[in-house]
């Protein structure tokens, strides 16, 4: 099952004024989390992104990408992460505001916050959780030229669908974790692979690099360093070969269908930047036990924040959400004692999921 044939997720009309204990900002998977989290305490949430989908990049970039990172599961696609995050919060009964991208954000004399989005629609809350991933995001290009000629057609930047791969010959560029994952998880699929990369290190996780090196030596798929992309051959779209360059000037081609460039995402705050939060880098910076900012009431979680040893990982991004949620309660709801109870003995409202 699918979050778009579950019914668990339905955007809210746009325009309108809406009032909420909490407006979580990004809905990708610590941003849903959140929803939980929340609805566990009994505060109600709206949720607003700019994409018109949940899961943020896990939807957008790469929904059958294994993780291999999250608590009791040795390996789940993102998009199956993401349909489990929406169907554990949708007992609480979020209403979402999607394809929106919330423009401004302003206190007002009452202490709660007003936000405003791109379609018009209005949240008043009296917390607010930044869950915006890394804000805006794209692909970081390589600087080939006539790249937009293949782009779309046989050089892509995501993996929506293993199968669109099925035996193509494939070339993966880059060192990290994206480049080594696809690799691994293409490896069958495809009818070749090779990893074009700048040096033999890898950036990836060492499971990870470890799982592609057997491979190598299998023969399954082929390591081409230290090279970098220097040219592409083909006509009308339709890649026939990656021209690579190694330190020294030296040329190959490697055949190819399909190009793979993973260099990362190029990110930008966007309208966050206008907010007067502290900002580190392009990020948010929090006090780590609550992930308050430098704002009364907001809170920032997940990869846009940052703190002292700060890890980017999705399950560290749920304990900033647990995190948040307690400490928005007591900006929600000021003097009202709180009485923990662990979700196994508090349960959660009928209908959750097992």
């Amino acid at each position: 099952m699918t979050i778009s044939d579950s019914g668990l997720i339905s955007s809210a009309p746009p325009g309108g004024m809406h009032q909420t204990d909490v407006a979580i900002i990004g809905a990708g998977p610590v941003g849903l989390f959140a929803i939980f989290e929340c609805g566990m305490l009994k505060m109600k949430a709206h949720v607003i992104d700019a994409l018109d989908f949940v899961g943020g990049q896990c939807t957008a970039l790469y929904p059958e990408k294994p993780i291999y990172d999250i608590p009791g599961h040795p390996a789940i696609e993102a998009a199956e992460l993401i349909n489990r995050l929406a169907t554990q919060a949708a007992p609480f009964s979020p209403t979402y505001h999607l394809g929106q991208q919330v423009v401004a954000m302003a206190q007002q004399d009452s202490g709660r916050w007003l936000l405003t989005t791109s379609a018009g629609t209005k949240v008043d809350a009296g917390a607010v959780i930044i869950a915006a991933g890394c804000g805006a995001f794209g692909p970081n290009r390589p600087p080939l030229d006539n790249l937009e000629q293949y782009e779309g057609k046989s050089v892509f930047y995501l993996v929506r669908s293993k199968q669109d791969f099925a035996g193509k010959r494939v070339v993966i560029a880059g060192g990290g974790d994206s480049a080594v994952d696809w690799a691994i998880a293409l490896q069958g699929v495809a009818k070749s692979i090779a990893v074009v990369h700048r040096r033999p290190k890898f950036r990836a996780a060492p499971e990870s690099v470890d799982r592609m090196d057997a491979l190598i030596k299998e023969g399954k798929i082929e390591l081409v360093t230290p090279y970098q992309l220097s040219a592409l051959e083909g006509a009308n779209g339709q890649l026939s070969a990656v021209v690579v360059e190694d330190m020294d000037g030296g040329k190959k081609s490697v055949e190819a269908d399909v190009l793979l460039p993973f260099f990362g995402l190029a990110m930008e705050l966007g309208p966050i930047a206008n907010w007067g939060l502290n900002l580190e880098k392009n990020l948010i910076a929090v006090e780590p036990s609550t992930a308050a900012t430098s704002a009364p009431g907001v809170f920032a979680i997940g990869d846009i924040s940052t703190y002292t040893n700060k890890l980017k990982l999705i399950l560290c991004g749920f304990s900033e959400a647990a995190f948040a949620a307690h400490a928005a309660l007591k900006v929600v709801r000021p003097g009202e004692v709180m009485h923990f109870e662990y979700s196994t003995s508090k349960g959660v409202p009928s209908g959750a999921a097992a």
